[in-house]
């Protein structure tokens, strides 16, 4: 199946039931318990910082382990699993000093581990044929709020370098052979835009458009991002990139984060995801949330027509999303609403003037 067969296949999956996406990865490495010298590998033996921690370098030293989670979730019933690149744009591999050539090599070879993975599967089922998100993450430096609280408008970053960082991952994302790039876990909606030009941007350097799913996190009961756009001001501010999904993950577990992701199902003209955390961490920052818990707050969520596809963030294992895509299993879609013709802007607040 060619790339443009495998999206028509993603719409129509996505027309005909709540999809699901995979759950953490974080934690399933955590319970490796690998050691500094698997995480370096041959290629980084001898490199001058600790890598431990790092775990998107295991697309590169540790491959099996990556594949291992891929089968793991697929297994448990995902559609979409995601590449293991949350922190894989050159600002945040600063902090490990990683080169770009080295950070373009760790999301290339995600994107082909995923897409291997997601090949065997949907060779063995073709009735349910699976999917690669390209995962992007928020990157460690913020581009609307300062880094110095003496100096309000003081920024550790700029727009430009933010986009180069992002256009430089979604390069590789697609060369590796994803069929979406999934903004995750967006904290600021200005670095959103900037990943958003980027992965625009690609088209104009002869790349092929890919769906866009667009996911932000509240960061508590406010229900604003930490930015301070609330659920429809967010949706306003990126609507204009057209996202095959929009929504929220991570922060809020299911209980906390349902007024929110009922905000969205109700002003998205588009699909509608979620994928919690397994509820909030307790004083340890483990997660307590068992499988059937998470389970029971989606299952709600799909039965009251809120959500598309649902998965699990922080803390959610494939015990997890097993019982998650057990519970969906034969559950209608959300429909999306049509909403009228009107003037949407939005600050920290949504201004809506209808014609």
């Amino acid at each position: 199946m060619n790339r443009q067969d495998r999206i028509a296949a993603l719409h129509a999956a996505a027309r005909e039931r709540i999809l699901v996406l995979d759950g953490a990865w974080g934690v399933m490495i955590q319970r490796r318990e690998l050691s500094e010298a698997e995480f370096r590998g041959e290629r980084f033996a001898a490199h001058p910082v600790q890598m431990k921690g790092n775990n998107d370098i295991l697309c590169l030293t540790r491959p099996d382990v990556v594949s291992d989670l891929h089968d793991r979730y697929f297994a448990a019933g995902a559609d979409i699993s995601e590449t293991n690149t949350f922190s894989g744009t050159t600002i945040a591999q600063e902090d490990y000093r990683l080169s770009a050539d080295e950070v373009f090599d760790l999301n290339l070879e995600g994107a082909r581990l995923a897409r291997a993975a997601a090949d065997r599967w949907t060779a063995n089922e073709p009735h349910k044929p699976r999917f690669v998100a390209g995962a992007i993450g928020p990157t460690n430096r913020m581009l609307s709020m300062s880094s110095d609280v003496n100096d309000p408008g003081a920024r550790s970053v700029t727009f430009d370098q933010i986009h180069e960082a992002y256009r430089h991952q979604a390069r590789a994302l697609h060369e590796g052979g994803i069929d979406l790039f999934l903004i995750e876990t967006i904290t600021d909606t200005l670095n959103c835009k900037a990943a958003i030009k980027a992965i625009l941007d690609l088209a104009d350097e002869g790349y092929e458009p890919l769906p866009m799913w667009i996911s932000g996190t509240i960061v508590d009961r406010s229900g604003r991002t930490l930015s301070g756009q609330t659920a429809e001001a967010f949706w306003h501010s990126v609507r204009h990139a057209k996202p095959f999904a929009v929504g929220f993950n991570c922060a809020l577990g299911g209980e906390l984060m349902r007024p929110f992701i009922a905000e969205l199902s109700r002003v998205a003209d588009t699909l509608v995801a979620a994928y919690p955390n397994a509820g909030l961490p307790n004083a340890m920052g483990d997660y307590d949330e068992q499988p059937h818990e998470t389970a029971h707050f989606i299952e709600e969520w799909a039965r009251s027509g809120l959500v598309n596809i649902v998965g699990g963030c922080c803390g959610t294992t494939p015990e997890h999303i097993r019982h998650v895509a057990d519970e969906v299993a034969g559950v209608t879609p959300r429909a999306i609403p049509e909403r009228p013709v009107a003037m949407r802007l939005a600050g920290l607040e949504p201004f809506e003037l209808v014609a």
